[in-house]
């Protein structure tokens, strides 16, 4: 018999994927936003987290799709924001992936927006 994964179980293993390519790269404040109970969203899941400069956020994206390549065998749909590195966006469909640098996350408070959903801080130990 085979057991047929859920859209939910899919996401929650890329999610695992993206934290770890994030904490390979000493990801900064990795947080998990599940917005899966949200009539009307774009996807499942947010997870973002910053860097400390333009090359250590290129890094960690960097970290993100070879981890998500090799465990989930997926390239991003979408990928913005390569170019000034200020706000990386990759879209996996049901889980984006924002990679800030520190400044640029402060002032766009992303999580905040979404303050009224389940959300998992992820620890950089």
């Amino acid at each position: 018999m085979t057991v047929k994964k859920s859209k939910t179980d899919t996401s929650v293993i890329l999610v695992d994927a993206i934290v770890n390519g994030m904490l390979d790269k000493k990801g900064k404040e990795i947080i998990s936003l599940n917005l899966a109970r949200i009539n009307s969203t774009v996807c499942d899941y947010f997870v973002i987290c910053h860097g400390t400069s333009r090359t250590h956020a290129a890094a960690i994206a960097e970290s993100v799709e070879e981890s998500v390549k090799k465990h989930c065998g997926l390239n991003p749909g979408r990928r913005e924001g390569f170019v000034n590195g200020e706000w990386m966006l990759m879209d996996y469909l049901d889980v984006v992936v924002h990679i800030f640098q520190e400044p640029v996350r402060k002032y766009y408070q992303l999580e905040e927006l979404w303050a009224d959903v389940p959300a998992e801080r992820i620890s950089e130990d």
